[in-house]
């Protein structure tokens, strides 16, 4: 990849840095699992219960198993992570808890040591605060295993010039991908960054994809039905878009939401919002054509890699906000290019200011989403004006990161598309 889309590395932490981070980064993951499998599993930690009965399923139970009998709302790829831990148990609910934090926790450490083999300290401390600032959701959710590979995508793509790099960044996104469908979209700016797209990138990216499709189909299930279980839900309540509905329903002193059994969630109750729904099914992927769009754009001008990043940020925040689904777990998508970006501007000196900002912007975001899930969400759908508040000015930070990702991107494509000018000093004569 070009050089200005490349992260160079920081002065190394001393040993004393490194010992603090570690010492943070398990008091963090203890701290959070105890939430989650201790204090409110209930609340924080359902889906991983929910995930321990299809373990169940899968692994021998009489109940149809996921992908293989019956449709799946997740990719096919979800199920690795979901049985691993099913392997230590799935008869125990807070075993099963334990054995998934366990996982969790282990890929979040290969993160946090390669940003310290960077000399990260900084964006290895931001990357345990943002969790903190998240909450147990950070840790109980299957975006909890694509977030890591993620950034190590991205810290893979950014962090060297070699096509094995690239080519390790595609396989991680991919896989992220096959998983849940956020880390797909970063293979985008990763294409147009590359020398040879194709090769490494498009190669890899369906070497992977061929594998789990494969396997699928070999075990007699369909790998795709994740992408028909969704379409006919509606507006889920902590949608972005769902903003003015709950908050005008909680000023008006009304829940503005009702429970849907099949899904377990709370959706808009509003006859609109189903239309409005419907929109940001076209709207979504029209984004994202656009995006792509640009970055074929600015590959053309040289300026590709320098736009990887904030592009990056851009698409994660843009699958968020553009969303009908707004589950609490999305923000946790975030992180991987807000901490790689962190590791790009510490290896540049100074930098640019913008990577500094989204972190700062990134954490209250994060912190807002935990005020209303797990602690605040009860009082949320009964319609409780603050904590409905807190949503609404999380969800305007929200359209606050996308605005400043997308004018990062293309400040940054203006500056390194722009010739350098001509000196005008003259040679003396030999």
């Amino acid at each position: 990849m070009a050089e200005p889309g490349r992260a160079r590395t920081a002065t190394p932490p001393g040993r004393r840095g490194r010992v603090a981070v570690w010492v943070a980064f398990a008091a963090v993951h203890a701290g959070l699992a105890l939430l989650g499998v201790v204090v409110v599993p209930a609340e924080a930690f359902w889906d991983v219960d929910l995930y321990r009965w299809w373990a169940g399923s899968f692994l021998g139970f009489d109940e149809p198993r996921p992908v293989l009998d019956m449709p799946w709302v997740y990719p096919p790829g979800a199920l690795a992570p979901v049985l691993l831990p099913g392997l230590v148990t799935v008869v125990s609910t807070p075993g099963y808890a334990l054995a998934w934090s366990t996982m969790v926790t282990a890929l979040d450490a290969v993160v946090v040591a390669a940003l310290l083999r960077r000399g990260a300290t900084t964006a290895a401390l931001w990357w345990l605060a943002f969790l903190v600032a998240l909450g147990p959701v950070a840790l109980g959710r299957l975006d909890a295993v694509v977030v890591p590979l993620a950034a190590l995508g991205l810290l893979a793509a950014t962090g060297g010039r070699t096509a094995g790099a690239t080519r390790w960044a595609a396989a991680l996104l991919a896989a992220g991908a096959w998983v849940k469908v956020a880390s797909g979209p970063l293979l985008l700016p990763v294409a147009a960054a590359a020398r040879r797209p194709w090769r490494d990138v498009v190669l890899p990216a369906a070497a992977v994809s061929g594998a789990v499709v494969g396997t699928v189909l070999l075990l007699g299930g369909a790998p795709f039905s994740f992408l028909t279980t969704q379409t006919d839900r509606g507006m889920q309540a902590e949608a972005v878009a769902a903003t003015p509905w709950v908050l005008g329903a909680a000023l008006d002193g009304r829940t503005g939401v009702s429970y849907d059994d099949d899904l377990v969630t709370y959706e808009v109750s509003a006859p609109a919002a189903a239309t409005a729904a419907g929109v940001l099914d076209v709207v979504l992927p029209v984004g994202l054509a656009v995006a792509a769009a640009g970055l074929v754009v600015a590959r053309r001008r040289g300026a590709a890699a320098a736009v990887l990043l904030p592009s990056s940020l851009a698409l994660t925040v843009w699958l968020v906000v553009a969303n009908k689904v707004g589950s609490p777990q999305f923000v946790a998508w975030l992180a991987a290019p807000v901490v790689v970006a962190l590791v790009a501007g510490a290896g540049r000196g100074v930098g640019p200011a913008w990577p500094r900002v989204a972190a700062a912007l990134t954490l209250v975001v994060a912190a807002l989403t935990q005020v209303v899930f797990p602690w605040g969400y009860s009082a949320f759908v009964a319609g409780d004006p603050l904590v409905t508040g807190a949503l609404a000015v999380r969800n305007a930070g929200l359209h606050a990161l996308l605005v400043l990702a997308v004018v990062a991107a293309v400040t940054e494509a203006v500056r390194a598309g722009t010739p350098a000018a001509p000196s005008t000093e003259r040679t003396p004569a030999s």
